[in-house]
């Protein structure tokens, strides 16, 4: 057998042991030649006018209208400002917003008309995003601009309601996101920096083989009311699969990176809710938010979640809510070489009570197994806490190679059960939990 023959044996071999999420992030990042791609639609020259105050949501639409019909192409954000309302991509169009280019959203809200839309874990009529994508395949958001949401004023609107209004509710002023891709699969969203939504900044509803990547996200998230931008996820992955996140940046006013479902005790029966599953999360800075990864606020199955190569500077790394009206399951996550600095914490573990409601029914069942944290290093202001609901079965959290220096060590049998330590260095010293 000749050395040809050699090699074609040896690789044949070796195929079935290549994950499939290689494969599928390969295919997409290397793309496919298409007879269509160097069409190029420059809304500018189409009659869009950058001058930071015409609405251009008509004649945009057009431009993308127009480019699917002919066989599609890609629509051109070029230098300069241009503002619009709700877009909708048709099939064969992909986006790219060149360096020096901001596609910004209108300030007024009826600019993105009601439609129904998923949100928070149903579907309701709402404001649809600044960009939506709905079944749309093989789609490329690119290049080196920017998604402008032009959030303030909806920010101030929702807290001069709050204030107002007891008892106001996220979903009870209407601000729009900044991108929602739904039903979609072999998408990839790369360079975008998305900045000052007005709600969620990316949000993925039942979407397969995503890539996100060398992506800012950025929002207010300083003090309340005056600086800062309530409901900002960076990213909320909905009842997708196979999603890849890498390189980006997150400095936001709510969660970085949600994995979410649906809620309520009828919640697995809800066949618009998938689980989230095989999540890949790799060399991103999380500069502000409420956590690294959050699970929920609306979730029921999420696992196969593997985090790694990341740096949290004042942010909390692992947030797992625990709704006491929901049946969930969180399993199989794994995080690992995490550098850690600020006032943060690594792990939380707690019942999450917003808006919950038993429908009448008794409390579910919820169960957390196979979550692995390995390779800490840095400075916190405490490890967290591990507490579940009466309902909650947790399965020990393995820590493993953790060296922390921590402002609080507060860890007892109240605030953090279930949980195994291998190598673990708090303030200098081998450390093992009360008990």
């Amino acid at each position: 057998m000749n050395l040809k023959s050699n090699i074609i044996s040896i690789l044949v071999l070796t195929l079935p042991l290549i994950p499939l999420s290689i494969v599928r992030y390969n295919s997409i990042v290397k793309g496919k030649p298409s007879l269509t791609e160097n069409k190029v639609y420059n809304i500018k020259n189409c009659g869009a006018k950058d001058d930071d105050r015409t609405v251009n949501t008509v004649v945009i639409q057009k431009v993308i209208d127009s480019c699917s019909a002919n066989g599609g192409g890609t629509v051109l954000i070029p230098q300069g400002t241009f503002v619009s309302g709700a877009l909708f991509i048709k099939p064969g169009v992909n986006l790219e917003i060149q360096k020096g280019g901001v596609l910004k959203g209108s300030v007024n809200i009826d600019d993105y008309p009601r439609q129904m839309t998923r949100i928070e874990g149903h579907l309701q009529m709402w404001r649809p995003a600044l960009i939506n994508a709905k079944g749309i395949h093989q789609l490329c958001i690119s290049g080196g601009g920017e998604i402008n949401g032009s959030g303030r004023p909806f920010w101030k609107l929702f807290y001069d309601t709050r204030t107002k209004v007891a008892g106001t509710a996220n979903l009870d002023v209407d601000r729009p996101r900044l991108m929602f891709i739904e039903d979609s699969h072999d998408v990839k969203i790369s360079g975008i920096n998305f900045k000052d939504s007005g709600f969620w900044n990316l949000h993925l509803y039942r979407d397969k083989n995503v890539i996100v990547e060398n992506c800012r996200f950025e929002a207010a998230h300083r003090s309340k009311p005056d600086d800062h931008a309530p409901s900002s996820d960076g990213i909320d992955v909905d009842s997708s699969q196979d999603i890849f996140i890498s390189k980006c940046y997150f400095a936001v006013g709510d969660d970085d990176i949600a994995l979410k479902g649906t809620k309520g005790p009828f919640a697995m029966n809800d066949k618009d809710s998938p689980p989230v599953e095989r999540i890949r999360i790799a060399d991103c800075v999380f500069e502000a938010g409420g956590g690294v990864v959050t699970c929920g606020s609306e979730a029921t199955i999420v696992r196969d979640v593997t985090i790694e190569r990341c740096v949290a500077r004042g942010v909390n790394v692992l947030r797992l809510k625990l709704r006491p009206d929901t049946p969930q399951q969180y399993e199989n996550i794994s995080l690992s070489d995490i550098t850690m600095s600020g006032k943060s914490q690594l792990l939380k573990v707690s019942p999450w009570t917003q808006y919950f409601d038993l429908k009448g029914q008794q409390p579910p069942s919820s169960l957390i197994k196979n979550i692995s944290i390995k390779n800490v290093k840095g400075d916190c202001a405490t490890l967290g806490e591990v507490k579940g609901t009466a309902k909650t079965t947790i399965h020990p959290i393995q820590l493993t190679n953790v060296t922390l220096a921590v402002a609080t060590v507060n860890l007892s049998d109240s605030t953090f059960k279930n949980i195994a330590l291998k190598n673990v260095v708090i303030n200098g010293k081998a450390f093992t939990a009360t008990r």
